[in-house]
């Protein structure tokens, strides 16, 4: 039965709110022009709006842009998620889909399924007014001439201009490189050590060839860099039959042959491929109306498939088994079986709602999603392995699950998680991935005890290269802190290593540091032996020194970050200076990697602001440091030497970036509170400070980003900010500057509240 095409009143919109502020441009038409200028041809972006090609080509150059570089087709496929969240405040729906060339199917899917992304955007769509060009009036073309004055001034003839063009390091990651693997097969203690790929996009890589997110020059770079494994998501009814709506399923017999070759191509390097699970997913109510004996708790418009049920435990059998009789030689799959996506009953532990799975229990249920898999993979004869990863878990649960589980599985759990830490005298604990902390903690050294009394293999999630603390970038130069962390790890005697989840997928220098701390030698390496090897192979004996020196420093001073799982999930490290100020509240909340708006309550959690401030300071002040000494021990840094200094300066900016708009955020609030000029003006001066310094900063990091593709870029986000959005930074920054803050200096002071 043909399906009707869905249609934007059908996407979901949540409450609808009205749309941010964007005062530093002319008009909405400005706006849209500049944000989309690096990533969408004027030629679409003319067709949204009603305009032509030349009309939006002289807007661009009246606020000083020179000319707009051309969009390959993979670039447009590669930025799709930082297309949409840069109009997601500027355009209705209905444009957006134009803008994007898709049907509101494909971008309903995006929304759902591409890593969380409408939570990311704030679980609502804000309300905007169609967009229409009309030629600019006087008052404009007046804003106009004062933005190309103030770009002029800053960047330069061609602030537009990029040096490494967007996603060229796609290209670079893709050529075979001449270096041999620097850890044998079998030559460490840990086993698995696998990760993500750097550049993956979610679509269906199994279908698309042209999205291979493991071309075989990747594949070499990771295995010379001591990796063994990588992974990829997995969806079952994508990948087998699906036997109540085979539809769903179109297409599987040629993603198993598309798996199996990806297996073979990837054994080659020495590299197995993993599949991620969370399963069994949700299927829309009108699923369940012929088939209620299905149905589980529902969720909105969706509802679990019921594990209670033995049809749902049978498919999840049959699926993985199917998967495994296809891909033979296939290394294994994990399992997240709570939080994440909700898939059966009990996984966002509201089993209790379901008459079938409540009185069973978490555990009881959780443990047989992980049975049914272990089952599939046995019935095919396979050698596949089964990590089961304990994300998620409540903490009364993990025991009566880690019980039941088959003999034959390895246990995963998050190494720092729950770890206890001090920062500024604020205590805390870690809530998940954390490279300023230097675990195991305690929740992964009891899950393990069970485990091993089980007699089960271990396996420690760790991100090598970049956590959410920041992964803007594409590695943190904290290697101390992550060669303690093995050192640690291994005098724990775990089995495996989960190297990084959809970020940390880089051929980096931690990685390297890693594979050298897992060397089977005896006695085995120290956290400064493994730096020091690293750092002579990467970029010389001379310069080696004067590197594992600033690698200490970077991870000392990182250790004064202010960890808390919200802060790293809504605080605004992933953009820098790249984020907005705004001279008003906007009145919008954090949300999750997507926007942090000016919600410094939700930034710094337990943090006192002041408290906030000054780590964050400490941070960025300690890496500007120990990069200014490793500039002046090395007067002729190598080319490879040179882009790590990049990176830490990257995460020197963003760090202080952060400082300063919580800084700003916090002085313009106050001044609600405040009744005269007087007692004002040292709160104003804080304002002047922050955003002549975020100015400084935004200039710093343009002239980085424009030079080295990586930074900004993260998988399942794509691009932060590109670096557009560092000069409409300071465009904004000077329009507060500029307007806003002399208003409140003229005005007899009144409250803004």
């Amino acid at each position: 039965r043909a399906r009707t095409p869905m249609t934007t009143a059908q996407l979901p919109a949540g409450d609808a709110p009205e749309p941010v502020s964007s005062s530093h441009f002319p008009s909405r038409v400005h706006a849209f022009v500049w944000r989309n200028w690096q990533l969408v041809p004027l030629e679409r972006l003319a067709g949204v709006v009603g305009a032509t090609p030349e009309q939006l080509l002289e807007l661009g150059r009246s606020m000083g842009l020179c000319s707009p570089p051309p969009v390959t087709a993979d670039q447009r496929r590669r930025s799709y998620l930082t297309v949409i969240r840069r109009n997601w405040h500027l355009l209705p729906y209905g444009q957006l889909l134009a803008l994007l060339g898709w049907t509101a199917e494909e971008l309903d899917f995006t929304l759902r399924e591409d890593d969380f992304l409408f939570i990311k955007l704030g679980r609502h769509k804000p309300h905007c007014e169609p967009l229409r060009y009309a030629p600019p009036d006087e008052a404009a073309r007046g804003r106009c001439g004062e933005i190309h004055a103030i770009v002029r001034e800053s960047f330069g003839a061609a602030p537009d201009a990029i040096e490494e063009p967007l996603f060229s390091f796609v290209e670079d990651l893709r050529a075979v490189p001449e270096t041999a693997a620097i850890t044998p097969g079998n030559g460490s203690v840990f086993s698995p050590r696998y990760c993500y790929s750097y550049f993956a996009l979610y679509g269906d890589p199994l279908l698309d060839a042209e999205a291979d997110p493991y071309p075989d020059g990747y594949l070499a770079r990771l295995a010379a860099s001591g990796v063994d494994g990588v992974w990829l998501q997995a969806v079952l009814y994508k990948l087998a039959r699906f036997p109540w709506d085979p539809s769903l399923s179109h297409g599987f017999e040629e993603r198993l042959t598309n798996l199996r070759r990806l297996v073979e191509r990837a054994a080659g390097h020495g590299i197995g491929i993993w599949l991620y699970l969370n399963e069994p997913r949700l299927m829309p109510l009108s699923f369940f109306e012929e088939r209620p004996d299905l149905k589980g708790v529902t969720a909105g418009d969706h509802a679990s498939l019921c594990t209670s049920n033995p049809e749902v435990r049978a498919f999840i059998v049959e699926a993985v088994e199917s998967i495994c009789r296809a891909a033979p030689d296939l290394a294994g799959f994990f399992t997240i079986t709570a939080s994440e996506n909700r898939t059966h009953c009990w996984s966002h532990h509201r089993g209790d709602e379901c008459p079938r799975c409540g009185p069973r229990g978490a555990p009881e249920v959780i443990a047989e999603v992980n049975t049914a898999v272990r089952q599939g993979i046995d019935r095919s004869g396979a050698t596949a392995d089964l990590l089961v990863w304990d994300w998620g878990w409540r903490d009364e649960d993990a025991a009566g699950i880690i019980e039941r589980l088959p003999d034959s599985v390895a246990l995963m759990s998050v190494s720092e998680w729950n770890l206890p830490i001090k920062r500024g005298g604020v205590e805390s604990i870690v809530g998940e991935y954390s490279l300023s902390a230097i675990g195991p903690g305690p929740r992964a050294k009891r899950h393990w005890a069970l485990a091993r009394k089980r007699g089960l293999r271990t396996i420690a999630k760790i991100q090598a290269a970049n956590t959410w603390e920041l992964s803007a970038a594409p590695y943190l130069p904290v290697l101390e802190n992550l060669a303690r962390n093995i050192a640690n790890l291994r005098e724990e005697g775990v089995d495996g290593l989960m190297l990084g989840c959809t970020l940390g997928g880089y051929p980096s220098p931690n990685l390297e540091v890693v594979a050298e701390m897992g060397r089977t030698a005896v006695p085995s390496p120290t956290p400064v032996e493994a730096l020091r090897t690293v750092a002579s192979r990467r970029y010389g004996d001379s310069a080696a020194p004067a590197v594992v020196r600033a690698w200490q420093a970077f991870s000392e001073a990182f250790q004064q970050f202010p960890y808390h799982i919200g802060t790293v999930y809504t605080a605004p490290q992933q953009f820098g200076p790249a984020n907005p100020l705004w001279g008003e509240p906007t009145g919008y909340r954090a949300t999750m990697i997507g926007f942090p708006y000016d919600d410094l309550d939700t930034w710094r959690t337990v943090y006192p602001a002041e408290v906030f401030v000054q780590q964050l300071e400490r941070v960025a002040t300690g890496f500007e440091t120990a990069l200014a000494v490793l500039r002046e021990s090395v007067h002729e840094p190598s080319a490879d030497l040179r882009r790590e200094m990049g990176v830490a300066e990257t995460a020197a900016i963003h760090f202080q970036a952060v400082a300063n708009q919580a800084r700003f955020v916090h002085a313009r609030d106050r001044l609600a509170d405040v009744a005269n000029l007087e007692a004002a003006a040292p709160l104003m001066d804080e304002l002047q400070a922050a955003l002549q310094s975020e100015i400084e900063l935004a200039r710093r990091l343009h002239r980085l980003q424009r030079a080295d593709s990586r930074l900004g870029f993260e998988a399942s986000n794509h691009y932060y900010y590109v670096p557009l959005d560092l000069v409409e930074k300071v465009v904004n920054c000077r329009d507060l500057l500029d307007r806003w803050l002399p208003e409140q200096r003229r005005s007899a002071f009144t409250p803004a509240r």
